[in-house]
């Protein structure tokens, strides 16, 4: 289900596990201060997923959604939307509850596919900014 903007603060009060989809271990990045606030910051058990990279903030770093043993309630994309539909089938096949595209980026087969599949679907906001506003 595409999630209107107010569903959007009981997803992420349920939400324990949150998997981060293209972290950066560059400070930089949108991804990298994402995580360091979500790090600080929120209740989650964050899991990063690149795989070009073993550690990130002090933390292990998978190469992909699959490699994770626990179960994943959303799944936060830091990738380009041609990777997203990638990222949303890995997401399906792990039983994800939700994928979380982050600002700027929207793809409507992603919404399209993961709510036929029965994920709930953010696109184009950004999870510190939804978080930090709880």
């Amino acid at each position: 289900m595409h999630l209107t903007p107010g569903d959007i603060p009981e997803l992420l009060r349920k939400a324990k596990t949150v998997a981060i989809v293209g972290i950066s271990d560059k400070p930089d990045r949108p991804s990298y201060g994402v995580a360091n606030y979500l790090i600080e910051n929120s209740h989650f058990e964050l899991f990063f997923v690149n795989p070009l990279l073993d550690e990130v903030l002090g933390q292990k770093v998978y190469k992909s959604l699959k490699e994770i043993d626990v179960h994943i309630d959303i799944v936060d994309v830091f990738r380009k939307p041609a990777d997203c539909l990638a990222v949303l089938d890995e997401s399906i096949e792990i039983g994800a509850d939700a994928i979380w595209l982050q600002l700027g980026i929207s793809v409507p087969e992603v919404a399209t596919q993961g709510s036929e599949a029965g994920l709930s679907v953010v696109m184009d906001r950004c999870i510190k900014i939804d978080y930090a506003a709880l």
